[in-house]
């Protein structure tokens, strides 16, 4: 099937598909699969819990008061688990790719269960504006998440979006989507109760598919959220690239001294990273988070995309154990790269 969206000028783009800026992407084969498990198995892993996954009730009377608190708001994030956190800048209540769902998976019978719950039910959201949608592998486009924010009290959320998502969405019954190809910036309008907010779709290093023959049919990506109060990147999924280093000089005129510096806090993955000779080139590991880190000179960074559902060889409490022992090799302070309880907020200083 033509890509659609297909422009010759951009490397990136594919006349089947799209492709990664410096590694292309190739699908692993059946055997590649077999030998993983196999050896998985053999091996006896993932291992069990060492220690419980952390998890707090959540601030709910923070949350809603800085929700409704406009151009007043306290820039906040709160983890809700895996790949998806609440939040509150620029006087907007933002979604990274939302999963409630008891499975990441095409059916709610099979697949990955959750190890913890959600840090906030979908009822006890606050009314959200936006969703940051990364790519739709499962773990990340979840229907039933979906379906349900659609349907929130007070209209549907604004979904932004790399290309060639919109027919899922729109089945879905969420009809505000701003499609974006890598480095579109879409920028969300001031009312009264926010501020103008640039937001640019970034370039990561990893895949998309959705059924057995859709594989890199649609794009991926991160994104770069500018708001004055909170400049924050999230990084969706991604393996290590020199697309950081590009990130980090794309947007130095923005991110001068005098504007207040670079990123205020980015969402960097940590987790579903073993074995690497199966994952490498679509999942970093905590090391390779570190140097993304460092790669976009941002301030203080939180660890996502660990501890909910059980997707690769390291147990699911191994990854804050493999960041501390990156983050002390690199001479840098735990509190610089945190990683949080699922359920709790950390509240920022605002941007200078």
């Amino acid at each position: 099937m033509k890509n659609p969206h297909y422009n010759p000028t951009k490397s990136h783009h594919r006349p089947n598909g799209f492709q990664n800026n410096h590694a292309s992407f190739r699908g692993k084969r059946w055997h590649e699969i077999l030998r993983w498990r196999w050896q998985a198995w053999r091996a006896g892993l993932p291992k069990p819990l060492q220690e419980p996954i952390p998890v707090v009730a959540p601030d709910l009377a923070f949350i809603h008061g800085n929700a409704q608190a406009g151009l007043q708001m306290q820039p906040a994030a709160t983890w809700i688990g895996h790949i998806t956190v609440l939040l509150q800048i620029g006087g907007l209540n933002v979604l990274t790719d939302p999963v409630f769902s008891e499975r990441c998976f095409p059916v709610q019978w099979a697949g990955p269960r959750r190890h913890t719950p959600p840090g906030l039910t979908l009822g006890q959201l606050p009314h959200i504006d936006i969703v940051l949608l990364s790519h739709n592998h499962y773990d990340h486009l979840d229907e039933g998440s979906m379906r349900a924010l659609a349907q929130q009290p007070g209209g549907a959320p604004l979904v932004i979006c790399p290309l060639a998502h919109r027919h899922w969405l729109n089945r879905w019954g969420l009809h505000r989507v701003v499609e974006l190809d890598w480095w579109d910036r879409h920028v969300i309008e001031p009312s009264a109760h926010n501020h103008r907010v640039p937001v640019v779709l970034t370039p990561a290093q990893h895949w998309s598919a959705r059924t057995t023959t859709d594989a890199l049919r649609s794009l991926w990506g991160g994104f770069a959220v500018l708001s004055p109060d909170c400049h924050l990147f999230f990084a969706g999924d991604t393996a290590y690239s020199k697309d950081f280093v590009d990130i980090r000089q794309h947007f130095a005129r923005e991110h001068t001294p005098g504007q207040g510096g670079g990123f205020d806090l980015a969402l960097l993955p940590i987790g579903a990273y073993e074995p690497r000779w199966f994952m490498k080139d679509q999942h970093v590991n905590p090391k390779e988070a570190v140097q993304i880190f460092e790669d976009l000179g941002c301030k203080r960074a939180l660890a996502v995309h660990w501890g909910t559902f059980q997707l690769t060889d390291e147990a699911l409490d191994e990854p804050p154990r493999a960041l501390a022992a990156a983050l002390h090799a690199a001479d840098l302070p735990a509190e610089a790269f945190r990683v949080m309880a699922v359920g709790q907020t950390w509240r920022l200083p605002p941007r200078p």
